[in-house]
């Protein structure tokens, strides 16, 4: 054999050698360590990092096994669904319809997802506008026997719970001004009632919105997360839920950047002045999840308003190419393995698309394919899909040119 053949021939199998042991190997990773209180984690709800991504598969059966298999496909291991209160219970005078939520369960269950189950939408019957805003804006109580009627039914098959999302906004608070003591005293009762219900399931503060603004629209989440545990909230949670959705700069940017003029909220590394509030709290030993992160890629102009005038588009100001998107966000995953492990858990990605979403829909541009059935998958989606994993301390490389990671799934399961 020439010399130039049999040293290419000696490259090639160290090549595949390499890549084998990098396959089949465990890799220990260890965090840098941080000041956010790494060492008070000692007991993990969830995987640090448990990779997530938001799903909308309610009403189409479709699009309900097509994503499950996407989540397969971006080797994530959990998804996130809306269980709306009002879905299931539109009416008290009527036992629940578990139908829809039968066979989103049975999906996740079959394909091996991970599901947690975002509780929220109340029903008309049940909302409660005309009490004080130190009150829920609903029955709580109705919201309880909810709560632990979903957990009984799919003990064991649903992870985890997320009790509402963003309560620290009026428009989530059903138009009431939000009241972190209101939000605990809704918080309480359900997660009472899922715990005796489900013990292993996993309580998940709902998702705050990072925000700077104080007024009857809006609560600054640092403020509205202290508010909480004024109220009691850490005996009525496992892991603590925020939000972080990505602006104009890049997830490795500190929160205190000049050029933030103080407003650390508009970065990624928000979270670690929510992580360090909840360790002064004396509840550092918990996790935190974070529960939307993404950044948006919407850079119209204008935008049609309910009357059909165009308006300034108010998310232009933060808005990134979509191949921005796609770097940020495997970034934004990169940053949380190096730095805040042990104590991060769950990260959520918006979103897998709706079918019905549009471009005139703010969550079409936050999404990682287009809508419907005949879609495109954007570069967020294969730059998550292809890029490492940090699981504990076991590294999960990168998919590679040649190797196929699919595993094929077992026969579904007789009615």
């Amino acid at each position: 054999m020439p010399q130039r053949l049999l040293k290419r021939s000696l490259l090639s199998a160290l090549a595949l050698s390499l890549l084998i042991f990098a396959l089949l190997s465990a890799v220990t990773f260890r965090p840098t360590p941080t000041p956010l209180g790494a060492e008070l984690i000692r007991h993990k709800k969830l995987p640090s990092i448990a990779y997530g991504v938001h799903i909308s598969v309610w009403w189409n059966e479709t699009a309900r096994a097509r994503d499950f298999e996407y989540v397969r496909l971006m080797r994530f291991g959990y998804a996130k669904q809306i269980f709306g209160w009002r879905d299931i219970q539109p009416s008290d005078s009527q036992p629940p319809n578990w139908s829809i939520a039968d066979d989103v369960v049975a999906e996740a269950n079959y394909r091996g997802v991970k599901l947690i189950a975002r509780l929220g939408k109340p029903p008309d019957w049940a909302i409660r506008l005309d009490r004080n805003e130190y009150e829920p804006p609903f029955d709580e109580r109705a919201f309880a026997a909810f709560c632990g009627a979903l957990a009984a039914r799919y003990t064991g098959r649903i992870v985890g719970y997320q009790i509402w999302n963003e309560p620290n906004l009026h428009r989530e608070w059903l138009g009431k001004t939000p009241n972190a003591a209101a939000y605990v005293k809704a918080l309480a009762p359900c997660a009472q009632a899922i715990r005796a219900a489900d013990p292993q399931a996993i309580i998940l503060t709902a998702g705050l919105a990072p925000t700077g603004t104080l007024s009857p629209q809006s609560i600054p989440d640092t403020l509205y997360l202290q508010e909480m545990y004024r109220a009691g909230a850490a005996r009525y949670y496992d892991v603590l839920g925020l939000n972080a959705p990505g602006y104009a700069l890049p997830p490795e940017t500190p929160p205190d950047d000049p050029r933030l003029d103080g407003h650390s909220w508009q970065v990624f590394r928000h979270v670690e002045v929510m992580r360090a509030l909840q360790v002064a709290n004396g509840d550092g030993h918990k996790q935190v999840a974070i529960l939307e992160m993404g950044w948006t890629t919407d850079q119209r102009e204008t935008l049609k308003a309910p009357d059909g005038s165009l308006q300034p588009n108010p998310y232009r100001w933060h808005a990134v190419s979509e191949e921005q998107q796609a770097a940020y966000l495997v970034a934004a995953f990169e940053y949380a393995a190096q730095h805040w492990r042990p104590w991060i858990s769950l990260m959520v990605v918006l979103y897998l698309a709706d079918l019905s979403w549009t471009p005139e829909d703010e969550e079409y541009w936050w999404a990682l394919n287009d809508p419907g059935f005949d879609q495109r998958m954007r570069p967020a989606f294969f730059a998550l899909a292809n890029a490492p994993r940090y699981i504990d301390d076991v590294y999960v490389p990168p998919i590679l040119d040649g190797i196929n990671p699919y595993t094929p799934l077992p026969p579904r399961p007789k009615d």
